[in-house]
């Protein structure tokens, strides 16, 4: 899979880009809002593993993708889209520190978005993040999605009880031009 924006290329992980994904995945500023990491060496190496296993999956469910700088060629992050049912997927995303506040969240999630409701016909996407994330909220913003809910208690990790803040963005949202 390859999808392309102004700035980005947003394509399937290699094994080569282990020691990129380890930069960010093993820092912990990226991974205090996370329910994985900081990771070790092994744990950035099985999560490549995993996701090149699900790019042959028959029907691909699983979609986690490296976003890379065209200029430079320079993995800067992830993004992923998950089906729960054929119609419904959830959204989530991850760069290196580097690379934040520069609108290239938003520019691969709204590519992903788009690929979604273009090419997977799906009715509605979804995100979720840590009430503390600002920046991953205005992320979800920025790309059209709508504010639907404060879950509380509702995610156990790293041993205590977190809430998340929900956003979705439904087709009809998309057929209006809002991305």
């Amino acid at each position: 899979m390859w999808l392309e924006t102004d700035r980005l290329i947003i394509r399937e992980f290699t094994h080569e880009d282990t020691a990129s994904v380890h930069q960010y995945a093993s820092d912990i500023e990226v991974t205090k809002h996370t329910i994985w990491g900081p990771n070790t060496e092994e744990e950035t190496r099985e999560f490549i593993e995993r996701v090149v296993e699900t790019q042959g999956q028959q029907p691909r469910v699983d979609y986690e993708l490296a976003v890379v700088l065209k200029v430079s060629h320079e993995l800067i992050g992830g993004c992923g889209l998950h089906t729960s049912d054929p119609r419904q997927a959830e959204i989530g995303y991850c760069f290196n520190p580097t690379f934040w506040r520069k609108g290239y969240a938003s520019e691969a999630v709204g590519a992903l978005v788009q690929f979604g409701f273009g090419e997977l016909g799906l009715h509605r996407t979804y995100a979720r993040c840590r009430p503390e994330n600002t920046g991953s909220a205005k992320v979800m913003e920025r790309i059209g999605m709508k504010y639907e809910g404060h879950l509380r208690g509702h995610m156990w990790y790293k041993g205590v009880w977190h809430d998340s803040l929900q956003y979705s963005i439904l087709e009809d949202d998309y057929a209006g031009g809002r991305l």
